[in-house]
């Protein structure tokens, strides 16, 4: 499938989605918004992919935000439109069963900071910033950045990032918990690459449903959340991957899962 705005290829089970519009600081627009929608059905769909590494073309950014010459000509229907576009397809991320890693190579701003949000991890280079400056334009968060981001760094400090549109350095990011991990601007893509491979070598049914289980607990009670993980518990128990790693570990051996 041929991108305009993002770089897709696949080497040893592990896609690269690059967004790829490095002379507008990777800036989402609708078309690019659109094909991060297909490329994550295009990963959904095949065999040959185990998981993400979701990136930004250039040293700069990440993703630097949204298209301002877009939104600029936007009305209250457009606006509102655009904004469940955009949540659409980060929950499609977000709720995607190959795990997905961010590697923030630069600014991750606005929808480039809500775009970080809905992968499952972040791993972020020394030099990158994040933030969300919406305020600063007359607008909010419209993908998900008013309610992702105080589920991963608290109310307090959510309305803070929010209400002051100040930009935070990675050092910061990681002491809230907005990033998983902080490395040099020359081993991030390296070590994501590390993490990612180090979960796909374990079962992806079980990966699967470790990363809906996690998602679908996260806006319920407690009771319901453990009734969640449960029944995936006795799912994964029917499965030959469950077999396949437990008698490895008592073999003393690598266990090789097939994904049954």
């Amino acid at each position: 499938m041929p991108f305009q705005n993002l770089a897709f290829d696949v080497h040893d089970r592990v896609a690269t989605i690059r967004v790829n519009r490095p002379d507008k600081l990777n800036a989402l627009n609708d078309e690019t918004i659109a094909e991060l929608d297909d490329a994550i059905a295009l990963v959904e769909r095949r065999d040959d992919i185990a998981g993400v590494l979701l990136t930004g073309a250039g040293a700069k950014a990440f993703v630097a935000g949204a298209d301002i010459a877009e939104l600029s000509k936007q009305g209250p229907t457009d606006g509102r439109a655009r904004a469940r576009r955009g949540q659409a397809v980060f929950s499609r991320i977000e709720r995607c069963p190959k795990p997905v890693i961010a590697a923030l190579n630069g600014f991750a701003l606005g929808g480039g900071c809500e775009l970080a949000m809905a992968c499952h991890i972040r791993i972020a280079s020394d030099t990158a910033k994040m933030g969300q400056p919406e305020l600063k334009l007359g607008i909010t968060p419209g993908y998900g950045g008013t309610q992702r981001l105080a589920r991963l760094v608290g109310k307090g400090r959510a309305l803070q990032l929010l209400l002051t549109a100040d930009l935070i350095d990675a050092a910061e990011a990681y002491r809230i918990g907005l990033v998983n991990k902080v490395v040099p601007a020359a081993d991030l893509l390296a070590e994501a690459e590390r993490m990612l491979r180090q979960i796909i070598a374990f079962g992806p049914v079980a990966v699967a449903l470790c990363i809906e289980a996690v998602n679908r607990g996260a806006d319920v009670p407690l009771g319901a959340g453990l009734e969640v993980e449960a029944s995936y518990f006795g799912l994964l128990s029917a499965t030959e991957d469950m077999h396949e790693g437990m008698t490895a570990f008592l073999e003393k051996r690598p266990a090789r899962f097939a994904g049954r």
